[in-house]
């Protein structure tokens, strides 16, 4: 059952007029966690198969956060990652705004990056979604957590500022394997969910250390790209997935560091084998495995603090249905449906602005650590062509791609999953509240934005 635990609120913390200052071999970094385990009962994201509260917990959950440089000059960088299926929208605007006027937290220099697992609170979001049915008791429920997270991620990024001092980062990238491609294919066409050996993966498992003055590891933050979906949607029970079983393994193995995951551009990737605790586990001691040969071999260090920049894209969508089109969609689709509903909202949206939206605002962030790192955060469910796509066409040895980040509006379909069509390119946008699918003008449109705020120094030499 349910844990009860304390939470202790920092926010209240104010920063003094002091100036940090470091050592020239070191910048100031600080690192800090929370536990953000709901003690009630509540929905869980991700399988809308799931009708009933999750009232247990197989594992705990966290939000972790790590700020990289002092309040001088363009002001310190706070990374965020949560262990959630989402990330919630609305509460990391809030966050981003209070950092900016508290601490000079500049909006690109915080990111907030979700883990992905389906064994997590679901969130309120900011549009409306055609997935899930709840009760009352049951959207309260959700609301309630979802304020909460808001706190919870205030909490940890100014413990995480407040906790700076000098250390110094270093980088490199290793391997992992259990991804595997889910897409099914029949003559070129999605046919459904499971193993498809031919399909593409990331396999590359970047790995960032923070270590003290003195050498002692304060943190790690890895990334992988393969969904959080080890468990399935008979499992109804709080959990991390892999990802959580993976940091719980990392900081086993070093007693005091803080371990923090990442997701990369793995939406049309799961776990292999998955279904059980047991699977979850032993993914997470495979990551905990190559982080630990990571750390024995020669790192790549990062002296210089990064800069930020980010830009908003607009992905366009393809055609739009017509108000005709709309309308025989309603005659003939069950008036219970999820689609039936989609149908009758895209029509009050006619009706009230005289068309459907054409694009999704998707914004790009991009750090880049002088020309040794170009760290890449991408709103959303990213497929793994924009990573190798990247890869290729940029210097794909100093590149971090990282999906669900700051916000998770949709599958962000490629030209190849269009092609081929199914769950990913058509279904889910209409479960999430889009009118259509991605245009295949969205690939380019994403990856020039990209192009633009990484420097020329990462163009292949």
């Amino acid at each position: 059952m349910f844990m009860q635990k304390t939470t202790v609120w920092l926010i209240s913390i104010l920063f003094s007029a002091t100036t940090f200052s470091a050592a020239a071999d070191t910048m100031l970094v600080g690192v800090a966690k929370v536990d953000i385990t709901p003690d009630f009962p509540i929905r869980l994201a991700g399988y809308s198969s799931r009708k009933d509260e999750a009232r247990e917990v197989a594992g705990r959950l966290w939000a972790k956060a790590l700020a990289i440089g002092g309040d001088e000059g363009r002001g310190p960088l706070v990374l965020v990652t949560i262990d959630n299926c989402t990330v919630p929208t609305q509460g990391v605007s809030t966050v981003g705004s209070r950092l900016r006027s508290r601490a000079g937290v500049r909006r690109e220099r915080f990111v907030v990056c979700a883990t992905h697992t389906h064994s997590a609170p679901r969130l309120q979001k900011n549009r409306k979604q055609y997935w899930y049915s709840s009760t009352p008791e049951h959207q309260e429920h959700i609301a309630r957590y979802t304020r909460q997270l808001g706190q919870w991620i205030e909490e940890v990024a100014f413990s995480a500022l407040a906790a700076r001092k000098p250390a110094r980062l270093a980088w490199t990238q290793g391997s992992l394997d259990f991804a595997a491609n889910r897409r099914v294919l029949r003559d070129g066409k999605w046919i459904g969910f499971g193993v498809n050996p031919d399909g593409p993966v990331d396999k590359n498992m970047p790995l960032l250390r923070v270590t003290d003055a003195d050498g002692k590891l304060m943190a790690v933050l890895v990334n992988y790209a393969c969904h959080c979906t080890t468990l399935g949607g008979k499992f109804n029970q709080i959990h991390g997935d892999w990802a959580g079983s993976a940091q719980k393994e990392i900081e086993a193995d070093h007693p005091g560091a803080i371990a923090m995951v990442s997701i990369g551009c793995g939406a049309d990737a799961n776990p292999n084998p998955r279904g059980s605790l047991d699977d979850a586990a032993k993914h997470g001691r495979s990551v905990a495995d190559e982080v630990n040969r990571l750390l024995l071999t020669k790192l790549i260090s990062l002296d210089s603090l990064p800069r930020a920049r980010d830009t908003l894209v607009k992905l366009p969508l393809a055609t739009l249905p017509t108000r005709n089109e709309i309308v025989r969609r309603i005659e003939t689709t069950d008036p219970d449906a999820k689609l039936g509903a989609h149908a009758r909202d895209m029509l009050r949206l006619v009706d009230r602005d005289g068309k459907l939206p054409s694009s999704i605002e998707y914004r790009v962030t991009v750090w880049s650590f002088g020309d040794r790192l170009a760290m890449i955060f991408l709103p959303g469910e990213v497929v793994v062509d924009y990573s190798l796509r990247l890869k290729r066409e940029l210097d794909g040895s100093r590149l971090w791609l990282t999906a669900y980040a700051n916000d998770v509006p949709c599958y962000i379909a490629s030209k190849r999953l269009l092609s081929e069509g199914g769950y990913e390119a058509d279904q889910s946008m209409l479960f999430d509240g889009f009118p259509t699918r991605l245009s295949p003008k969205a690939e380019d449109r994403l990856l020039g934005g990209i192009r633009e705020l990484v420097p020329p120094s990462f163009n292949r030499r």
